[in-house]
C-alpha cells in the first residue's frame, strides 16, 4: 500500500489517515491499492450525495456497499442496494444519486490524482465552512440545504449534468461573502436600518470576490452564483438589477430554494412558515421575485419527495 503525504494541505486525520467531515459524511483517504486511490465513505441517514462519471478522463471510479441502507436514483428510478454490490459510475450516462436510509459505509475506488486533488481540495473547503459554523450555526446548516435542494431541482429539470459541480460548490457557498457581515445585523430582531441594509446586500459581491480570489482555482467559476442569487426575475434585485435570462439559471434556482428554506426556518426575528404556505408564497412571487420555471420545478421537487 502506498501512503498518502501532501504537507500542503489540511492537517485533518483519524488514526493517521486524511479525512473530511461533510457535515452529511465523513471521508476517509484509506491509500493507494493497485494505483487506485480507497477511501471509506460514511453516509449518515436521511443525507444524500450524487455521482457524475467523467467521460472525458475515463476514469475508474466505483462505489461497494459495505453495510447500511442506502437507495439510488438513476434516470428517476429508485432501488435498494444490497451490502456488497459495486456500483461502477462508467456504466451510468447520467448522474446517479445516493440516498442513505441508515447510517451506511461505502467505500470507494478511484483514479488517483483525480480523487486525491479534489479530496484535498475539498478538505480545505469544508474546513472554511467549518468556521462559519463555529461563528453562525445556522448559515452552515442552511448552506448544506440549499445545495441539497439546488441539485435536486437541476436533476428534475434535466440540465446539463457537466455543470453540477458549478451549481453545488455555488449553492454551498452562496452566503460566503456573509463573513464580512457582522453577527448583530445577522441577527438583528428588529428591522434593519438604510446602513445595515447596505452592508447585509454586500454579501453577495464580497462573497464573488471571495470566490474569485480563492486559492482553490477552480472555486472562481462559481462566483456568479454568489454574486447574483438575490437577483429577482423582474430586475428589482441586488446588486446589479438584472432582470430574466439575464440572470444564470444556477442563480436562480439558488434564489427560489434559498428563499423557501428561510420562509420554513425559525429565526430570531420570525417564526417559520409551513411547507405548504412556503410553497404559495413562490407561487404568489413567479415571473417578479422568482423565475417562473425554477418555481414550477421545485414545487414538483417537494411533492415528489412528499409522496415518497
Amino acid at each position: 500500500m502506498d501512503t498518502i503525504s501532501n504537507q500542503s494541505y489540511s492537517n485533518q486525520t483519524r488514526e493517521g489517515y486524511p479525512v473530511i467531515h461533510l457535515g452529511y459524511a465523513d471521508v476517509v483517504l484509506l491509500g493507494r491499492w493497485n494505483g487506485l486511490s480507497n477511501a471509506l465513505y460514511s453516509l449518515h441517514k436521511n443525507s444524500s450525495f450524487w455521482v457524475q462519471y467523467d467521460k472525458e478522463d475515463a476514469l475508474v471510479e466505483s462505489y461497494l456497499l459495505l453495510n447500511g441502507i442506502v437507495e439510488i436514483e438513476y434516470d428517476g428510478k429508485r432501488h435498494i442496494l444490497e451490502v456488497g454490490e459495486t456500483i461502477d459510475a462508467s456504466h451510468y450516462a447520467h448522474i446517479i444519486s445516493f440516498y442513505g436510509k441508515t447510517e451506511a459505509e461505502i467505500l470507494i475506488k478511484m483514479s488517483t490524482e483525480s480523487f486525491e486533488t479534489r479530496f484535498f481540495e475539498t478538505q480545505i473547503l469544508q474546513e472554511e465552512a467549518d468556521a462559519i459554523e463555529s461563528v453562525d450555526g445556522y448559515t452552515y446548516m442552511h448552506c448544506n440545504r440549499i445545495k441539497d435542494y439546488s441539485i435536486e431541482v437541476w436533476k428534475h429539470m434535466e440540465l446539463p449534468p457537466e455543470s453540477l459541480s458549478t451549481l453545488r460548490w455555488g449553492a454551498y457557498f452562496h452566503d460566503v461573502g456573509k463573513r464580512v457581515v457582522p453577527l448583530e445585523i445577522l441577527n438583528k430582531p428588529g428591522k434593519l436600518t438604510a446602513e445595515e441594509w447596505g452592508i447585509m446586500k454586500s454579501h453577495t459581491i464580497e462573497g464573488a470576490k471571495i470566490m474569485r480570489e480563492h486559492t482553490v482555482e477552480w472555486l472562481a467559476d462559481t462566483a456568479f452564483i454568489v454574486e447574483q442569487h438575490h437577483e429577482r426575475h423582474d430586475g428589482k434585485g441586488y446588486p446589479y438589477g438584472l432582470k430574466g435570462d439575464e440572470i444564470a439559471l444556477e442563480s436562480a434556482i439558488v434564489s427560489v430554494v434559498d428563499a423557501f428554506d428561510a420562509m420554513t426556518t425559525d429565526r430570531v426575528y420570525k417564526k417559520a412558515l409551513s411547507r405548504q404556505e412556503a410553497m404559495e408564497e413562490l407561487k404568489n412571487g413567479k415571473g417578479t421575485q422568482f423565475n417562473p420555471l425554477v418555481v414550477d420545478a421545485f414545487i414538483e421537487v417537494l411533492e415528489k419527495k412528499q409522496s415518497n
